[in-house]
Parts: C-alpha cells; structure tokens; sequence
C-alpha cells in the first residue's frame, strides 16, 4: 500500500490552515497538531509521490512553511 506514497509534514498559520489542508489529499484525513507557539499547527498527510513536486510551491504560497517530505514503508489499515 505504500508504494508511490510519502508522507507531508509542514506548519501553517492559523490564517492560513483552512488553504493549506484545502490543497492537501489525503488517505482520510490530514492529521492537524498545535504547535508550541500559539497559532501555529503541525499539519501531516500521506499522498502520492508524484504530486508532491507540484503541491510543494502552491503550499508554500497558501502559507505553510518548514515543509518535509519522507518516504513510507508500510500503510496498515
């Protein structure tokens, strides 16, 4: 299941989270986090690899920041 898969890890703004989820697919959901600093969340999604080149720069334009890519080994339902 997780071939062709990665994982997207990223900080959005409070102003800007609603743009930023809206961008990103996911399995089911994506995984929203606060962070420390107040207005701040960790946001987290799996999606298919070859559509991160291109979601990359429309994120950053949305607003998220501090954006990872990594790969995934295994997907367990």
């Amino acid at each position: 299941q997780a071939r062709g898969k990665v994982g997207l890890k990223m900080n959005a703004p409070q102003v800007s989270l609603k743009g930023v989820i809206a961008l990103l697919p996911a399995l089911q959901n994506p995984t929203i986090s606060h962070l420390s600093k107040k207005g701040w969340f960790a946001v987290e999604t799996i999606l298919e690899e070859k559509t991160v080149r291109e979601l990359i720069p429309q994120l950053k334009q949305a607003g998220a920041s501090g954006i990872i890519e990594y790969p995934l080994n295994k997907i367990i339902y």
